[in-house]
């Protein structure tokens, strides 16, 4: 089975191939969302009137400020927690699958109906980041969440809403997620929607369509849905209360349509979408049998882990669903203790009520401890040994699915959430020891063993490509993101730029150089990825700003020569895409479009990122970081934080963003203490 497996994985390769252009089939290979060579570099318009360096006494004062800001925001236990935002969906998601559960609280509805009508747009529609256009999938979600809450469908802002959904496409053209969402109420057909059989579990690990040949986050969300796609729920709604004024004039897509490119591997994918179908239909009662159980027994033992399935809405939701399928009561411990953890992601106002998809403690922390080290605080200041002491504790001392892919790596790594044991990253992980390894605790050998620890396991997480995913190594075989389930483009978690220099920055700090073979090996891997004329993809933070100023600090950590063209060049960049305000800022939209790269109205968080890659890059005392400096200066506010009006992180390209209330607080103080401290140096 295992070699019919790999052959399929090599006749759809080359399946791709022929389908024309060698660089399609590199587009396959690297993902939808990484830039073509060439993506233009959009200089600025020059900037006009006289270059002032920002005075020594501003840029303490703003420093200070900030500074005290940011302690008053740290918790009783050590740790930071900023609001991570998400666009309209997650919060209209919750309130239906209080529907589901037959748990609606009034009041709590309508304050997320609230929210949810804040950020409609005037044409009628939700977009997924601020400055976007009308989502399809968001808007859908967006209304039935509001109809269901008692919204008359006759309200002019939602009739504006409606005919949104209807010049999209309608119900029929929304993605593969919603249409789930959509069929758990009976407004869209189960038959209909790309099948996932629940044998694909039986699958071994290592097979091209097993479970560990995706992502955590689609493999959290799927297991759960396999469930679902067996026992097919439907909570019945009254009939006024369904979409049928959504579907008028929408339409599937015929055969012929998804079958235009006839050598195109989506369209081999569809073919085989039908045979799947087939299969569901007729399946075999003993596979199926094990294969529930299979589920069953893998959700029952992430569940039981505090945080709820995965530390993640979507995941966590599935589960409580799943569960509930499965025959648990709604007593029971696991079910409570996961609409539990979905609680703890509301935050709710005296008259607003919006969802996080997720917190992110362990990643403000680490952060945070590194922005105020940097703006003075001392390495045993109390407040940073409570951060350091409390870091500690969340380091994953136990086997995850990370092993599926390093069997015999010791765990090791941290998590973003509170506690995500099965699941620590790769990222948390390098911030983690980067701050750790330059606080003095009190426990100096519980420090050293945690380091070594964490260490051992980042290098093991290192890809055969030289660069590092986010929570698995080597996840990559992108064509996968081509089957119709994956419509959203982001099965996989391949290695990325970001993460890269996120890890090579963390080599740096312990010690290593660049004649480090792990490190010789992501040095390759960057200057392999670095777009010509410009800089670094980002795939968590956005974007080609933020990839730029990660690989920066990476390369800077570890050694690297800073003359060498490459590495200039991405400078260059940087100083050509700055703003005339002097500030630097870039739009989601630079994922679709990256000709876009660095193009967007100035926001604290992407100047600071860009202010830190120039200093760190030896360019403290040009124009640009001076222009820079005095742009966070000019936009401090009396709080002595600063907010982004933006979105500043990713979640999936082109398909879900995010925005980290903390980010405008700890990055500024950071670049402003990497300026001064750059500017005494030189000194």
């Amino acid at each position: 089975m295992s070699f019919l497996l790999d052959r399929l994985e090599t006749w759809l390769t080359l399946l791709a191939w022929t389908r024309g252009t060698a660089g399609w089939l590199r587009a396959v290979r690297q993902g939808p969302a990484r830039a073509p060579a060439g993506a233009p570099t959009r200089p600025r318009p020059a900037p006009t009137g006289p270059i002032a360096l920002p005075t020594v006494h501003a840029v303490e004062r703003g420093l200070a400020e900030a500074r005290a800001a940011l302690l008053g925001l740290q918790a009783p236990e050590g740790y930071w927690l900023g609001l991570l935002e998400a666009d309209v969906t997650i919060t209209a998601e919750y309130c239906l699958l209080q529907h589901l559960l037959g748990r609606v609280e009034t009041r709590r509805e309508r304050k997320a109906v609230a929210h949810i009508r804040d950020l409609q747009l005037p044409e009628g529609g939700w977009s997924i980041y601020p400055g976007g256009r009308s989502d399809l999938s968001a808007t859908a979600k967006a209304y039935f969440a509001c109809k269901l809450a008692g919204v008359s469908p006759e309200e002019p802002w939602m009739r504006r809403a409606r005919q949104v959904i209807l010049d999209l496409g309608g119900l029929s053209q929304v993605n593969v997620f919603t249409k789930i969402t959509l069929a758990l109420f009976g407004q869209y057909d189960w038959e209909k929607i790309p099948c996932m059989p629940a044998e694909i579990l039986l699958l071994p690990p290592r097979a091209p369509f097993s479970i560990y040949q995706m992502s955590y986050w689609s493999r959290t969300v799927l297991v759960p849905l396999l469930v679902l796609f067996h026992y097919r729920p439907i909570h019945v709604l009254p009939p006024a209360l369904g979409l049928d004024e959504l579907v008028r004039g929408s339409r599937e897509r015929t055969g012929l349509e998804r079958a235009s490119q006839l050598l195109s591997l989506k369209s081999a994918f569809v073919l085989l979408d039908r045979l799947v179908h087939l299969y569901d239909r007729y399946h075999l009662a003993r596979w199926r049998r094990a294969a529930l159980e299979r589920a069953e027994a893998w959700l029952v033992a992430r569940a039981e882990v505090p945080g709820g399935l995965g530390g993640i809405y979507p995941a966590m939701a599935n589960a409580v669903l799943a569960l509930r399928c499965l025959g648990y009561s709604e007593k029971h411990p696991l079910v409570q203790q996961g609409i539990t953890a979905l609680d703890a992601l509301v935050a709710e106002g005296p008259d607003r009520l919006q969802v996080q998809p997720c917190l992110s403690p362990v990643w403000d922390t680490a952060l945070a401890i590194h922005a105020l080290l940097e703006s003075g605080v001392a390495a045993d200041d109390p407040t940073l040994v409570r951060a350091g002491e409390w870091l500690l504790a969340r380091q994953v001392r136990v086997s995850g699915d990370w092993q599926i892919k390093r069997p015999g790596l010791e765990p090791g790594g941290w998590p973003f959430q509170f506690s995500n044991d099965f699941y620590p990253d790769n990222d948390d992980t390098a911030v983690a020891l980067m701050a750790l390894a330059r606080l003095r605790l009190p426990d100096g050998t519980q420090q050293e063993e945690a380091l070594q620890r964490g260490l051992a396991w980042l290098l093991g997480m290192q890809g055969e490509d030289g660069g590092w995913g986010s929570f698995d190594a080597d996840n990559n075989r992108l064509w996968l993101n081509n089957i119709p389930f994956a419509d959203h483009g982001a099965l996989l978690d391949p290695s990325t730029e970001d993460l890269t220099g996120r890890a090579l920055d963390a080599l740096g700090y312990l010690g290593y150089g660049g004649d480090f073979p792990p490190a010789r090996r992501a040095l390759h891997f960057l200057r392999a990825t670095k777009v010509p004329g410009g800089g670094w993809y980002g795939r968590w933070g956005v974007n080609y700003i933020y990839g730029t100023w990660s690989v920066m600090r990476g390369l800077k950590a570890i050694g690297e020569p800073l003359d060498r063209p490459y590495v200039q060049q991405a400078l260059d960049w940087l100083e050509a895409v700055q703003n005339p305000d002097g500030g630097w800022g870039e739009s989601c939209e630079s994922y679709a479009d990256p000709a876009g790269a660095g193009t967007g109205p100035s926001t604290p968080s992407q100047t600071a990122w860009a202010v830190m890659a120039l200093v760190g890059g030896g360019r403290a005392r040009g124009e640009a970081v001076a222009r820079g400096v005095g742009y966070l200066l000019r936009t401090q506010e009396s709080t002595g934080r600063w907010s982004d009006p933006v979105f500043n992180g990713t979640g999936f390209p082109r398909v879900f963003y995010l925005r980290y209330h903390l980010y405008p607080t700890t990055f500024p103080l950071w670049a402003l203490a990497a300026y001064r401290n750059a500017m005494r140096e030189a000194d």
